[in-house]
């Protein structure tokens, strides 16, 4: 399901890059994350701010899920 407000290449772009994403912000490195990918990512209501921290939603824990499945081995 792509958003109505994103193209569905930028939605596939954010896919790939969501787990990189929570990497970073389990490492408290979010600096590195481009501000309009973290913008995108709460619009997709895959990552959520949540007292003054980036939390993984359930509808992200389920975009990284997906991926972890479709990754080989």
């Amino acid at each position: 399901m792509s958003h109505p407000r994103l193209p569905s290449s930028r939605v596939d772009q954010l896919r790939g890059a969501l787990q990189s994403t929570v990497d970073l912000l389990h490492r408290r490195q979010a600096a590195q994350i481009a501000e309009s990918d973290l913008d995108d990512f709460v619009a997709l209501d895959w990552l959520k701010w949540d007292g003054g921290s980036l939390r993984l939603t359930v509808t992200g824990e389920n975009i990284l899920r997906q991926q972890a499945e479709l990754s080989p081995a």
